[in-house]
Formats: C-alpha cells, structure tokens, sequence
C-alpha cells in the first residue's frame, strides 16, 4: 500500500544506495542510473559508510538495504531512526528479503512520512523503485503489496482485548482493503458503500487504534501495519 500526501512538483532527485552484495550494488547503480527522474550521488556497502555519505551528499532519498554490516539484522532501521533526527527530511526506502510486518512497525514508529518498506524482489522493477523514492521523498509513506498480500493469505486470529478487537466485523473489512492499499473510493466499491460511509469507517478506525491527528496517509500505513502485526500468528 502506499500513500502520497503531496504531488510535488516533478524534479531530479538525488538519492545514496547501499547494500552489503556487489551483485546487489550494481543491479542499483544501473537501475538508478537509467532514470532521468534520479541522481545516484554515492553507493555504499554499509550503513556507517551510508551515514557518511548522507553527510557530504545531503542527498533527498537513501535506499538501504535491511541487514548489512556493521549491526547486521537492524541495520537499516538504525539508518532510518538516524537520519529521522539529523536529516529529519531524506526520505528512507529500506529493501528487504523478508515480509517481516514487525519490521515495517518499527521503521514508523517515530512516524510514517517519508518512510517505505519494499521486498528485494523490486529491484528487478525500476518502475517500482523509482515510484517509492519519489513517494518519500515528498514525504509519502508505503509497504510493498507483497507483504501485504502474504499476510492476508493465512490471517490467524487477533487477540481478544487488543484495539483490533475493539473493530466491528465491517470496520475489519475496510482495514483489510486498506492494507491492499485500496482508496477510499475502491473499498466503497468493493463493500457496495457510499464515499461518504467508508470515510465513517475509516475515522472510526483510527479512533479505536488510538491514532491521533497526525497527517490521515500516515495514520492509514500505521493502521495496516497494526493489522499485519495482530494477524501475522
């Protein structure tokens, strides 16, 4: 699912990769460098050499991968919790080989915008890479449709007492759309309601997960990844 809250005028952005796989490293490089709509600045193959490179190249998106040296598993979520108090707008894509919903929770916690969390498999797509980089970089946020799709595929049960309890059986079903990234308007399609009915919903939604008033794409990506978490067992 993603989420755009701004259609910022279109520009050449200029973007760091790092990945601790050479093979990986230049699939990026030629990728990234056969769009107009990119500047690779730096690439690098760890997150302390990341870091370093944001410093000289203050660069609008770094794209990283999820475990590389030094700190292994985390690494990207450290790069991402970093950035987000020194270069509070370099907008993050983290790549990964797992559908780990945990994962993408914690690559939020401090706040969706400027954040996506995207499988390995996208590298092969530059359509989709480039899609997420300018999505966070005008401060969108996004979970690749496959991790969604993975946990929707064998949902388990959510725990009695916990805030997705709390939702009624049609209010479930407008969180499941959402987090096949579906608009409001398409869930109104989908479940035969009026806009203005899946609006309802929606607000109900984020009343009973306790989200605030922060920006509605963010809180949209936040209620899907609680959904995640709560039917990944």
């Amino acid at each position: 699912m993603a989420t755009n809250p701004s259609n910022g005028h279109r520009r050449q952005l200029k973007v760091i990769a790092a990945d601790d796989s050479f093979l990986i490293r230049e699939a990026l490089q030629r990728m990234l460098a056969g769009s107009q709509a990119l500047k690779l600045a730096a690439m690098c193959s760890d997150g302390d050499e990341l870091l370093a490179a944001v410093e000289k190249h203050h660069p609008d998106v770094v794209l990283t991968d999820m475990r590389m040296p030094p700190s292994g598993d985390r690494e990207g979520l450290r790069v991402a919790s970093e950035l987000r108090a020194s270069y509070p707008d370099v907008g993050v894509v983290i790549l990964t080989q797992h559908d780990e919903p945990r994962y993408g929770r914690a690559l939020i916690q401090d706040g969706a915008a400027g954040r996506a969390y995207l499988l390995k498999d996208r590298v092969h797509s530059r359509h989709e890479v480039v899609s997420a980089i300018e999505l966070v970089a005008h401060g969108g946020s996004a979970i690749d449709p496959y991790i969604v799709e993975g946990m929707l595929a064998s949902p388990g049960t959510v725990e009695a007492g916990s805030a997705l309890a709390a939702l009624t059986p049609r209010e479930r079903d407008v969180l499941a759309l959402m987090a096949e990234g579906r608009s409001n308007a398409a869930i109104a399609t989908e479940l035969v309601l009026t806009r203005h009915a899946v609006e309802k919903y929606v607000s109900a939604i984020f009343e009973k997960l306790g989200l605030d008033d922060e920006q509605v794409a963010s809180r949209r990506v936040v209620a899907v990844l609680r959904y995640l978490d709560a039917v990944e067992s």
